[in-house]
């Protein structure tokens, strides 16, 4: 019981170190990237750095960044806490807070002043802090909430609606301070977004074709590890003449290795097909989140 509670008491130790170096990592990216190359990242934060710029040029009024992005994310924390799970959106209203305060305390510290040097280093950085975000069983707040009720509890992928919000912020930027800054902004929300989905494979997913002589097997390991179901076609294999089975499965792409491994160890002669998949409708099963 002991052992139990200490493990437990070490993981939330470690997940919050590992929020709280995100949340610094966000504070230091706007402070020392996108303020020097004033760029306008995406979701709420982009929102936020507009309304400080525009507050600041036209009305010599500086705002700090709590006051403004902190009830923008109002409606975002109630999608999380009625639709997404309560452990999540705390670990997320945690990253939010500290990295909201820290980006008010911080100094600006620019590394450089190269501008497409910070829409892809900046890009790096802030997606690595997403990323480690995910990793910890939370997000970096704003839209991020929004994609994921909508991708999880509605099936629906809000990807085009989060990328036309961030065309029309980037259009008012570029006609109140110049389009060539509201253009390095696009090279750099691309940048994360790329590299978010080589980094984090958790809402992405993949369909297994498994011809193998052994189905039943083999669908045992896809059910233990993921509590994916499967499904059995027969067939004919046309090069032996022979009767063979092809299990289909649609499972999470960070699951894929594991359940290749898996597949190859029971039956070294099966041959897999993996696709990407965009989408699935129906019966689908969804790791609960916290």
């Amino acid at each position: 019981m002991f052992d139990s509670q200490e493990k437990s008491l070490k993981k939330e130790l470690l997940r919050f170190i590992l929020l709280s170096f995100a949340a610094f990592l966000i504070a230091f990216n706007i402070k020392a990237f996108l303020n020097a190359g004033e760029l306008y990242p995406g979701g709420f934060s982009g929102v936020t750095i507009l309304i400080q710029r525009i507050c600041l040029t036209y009305l010599n009024l500086e705002i700090p960044y709590t006051v403004i992005y902190l009830p923008l994310n109002l409606f975002s924390f109630y999608l999380g806490f009625r639709y997404i799970g309560k452990k999540f959106t705390f670990y997320s209203l945690y990253v939010i807070v500290l990295s909201s305060f820290l980006t008010d305390l911080l100094p600006n510290i620019p590394v450089t002043y190269d501008v497409l040097l910070i829409a892809l280093f900046g890009a790096i950085v802030n997606g690595i802090a997403m990323t480690l975000c995910l990793q910890a069983g939370a997000c970096s707040g704003g839209t991020d909430f929004i994609s994921i009720y909508s991708s999880e509890k509605r099936g629906v992928d809000a990807w085009n609606y989060i990328f036309g919000f961030n065309v029309i912020i980037l259009v008012v930027a570029g006609i109140i301070f110049g389009f060539d800054k509201a253009l390095y902004s696009i090279v750099y929300q691309f940048t994360q977004t790329q590299l978010l989905n080589t980094l984090n494979k958790k809402y992405q997913k993949h369909t297994l074709w498994i011809v193998t002589s052994k189905p039943d097997e083999v669908y045992g390991v896809i059910h233990t590890m993921t509590n994916h179901g499967a499904t059995l076609f027969k067939g004919t294999g046309f090069f032996r003449g022979e009767e063979t089975n092809m299990v289909y499965s649609v499972v999470g792409s960070n699951d894929v290795q594991r359940i290749l491994k898996a597949v190859t160890d029971i039956d070294e002669h099966a041959f897999v097909n993996i696709q990407k998949t965009d989408f699935v409708s129906g019966n689908f099963y969804k790791r609960p989140t916290e």
